[in-house]
């Protein structure tokens, strides 16, 4: 488990029951922390599987493979797309769609 930076930069403070807070400590002395590193600790590894789990895309297996092969091999370009790329070109004034 990554080590958390040491230096103190910011301050945070929560208001909890007594038996929660009981509840933190008896799990940090499991750990064999204080009740601030268990808290600092744990919402480090809540706030990185949030971030994880919102920000990367998991695919089964079946659609990996899908999503390789037309990485791979893209089909080209129908009409619809491609009048699509020319609104775009008139919209930009760029010349984008090459010939």
């Amino acid at each position: 488990m990554p080590e958390l930076q040491t230096t103190r930069a910011a301050r945070l403070e929560a208001r909890i029951s007594p038996d929660l807070k009981r509840r933190l400590e008896y799990a940090a002395s499991l750990r064999g922390t204080t009740l601030t590193e268990f808290v600092v600790q744990s919402a480090h590894e809540a706030a990185t599987r949030t971030i994880r789990d919102n920000e990367v895309l998991t695919l089964r297996e079946d659609a990996r493979i899908a999503f390789a092969k037309f990485l791979l091999n893209p089909p080209r370009p129908n009409r619809k797309a491609m009048a699509a790329a020319r609104r775009y070109k008139a919209l930009l004034g760029k010349d984008i769609v090459s010939k």
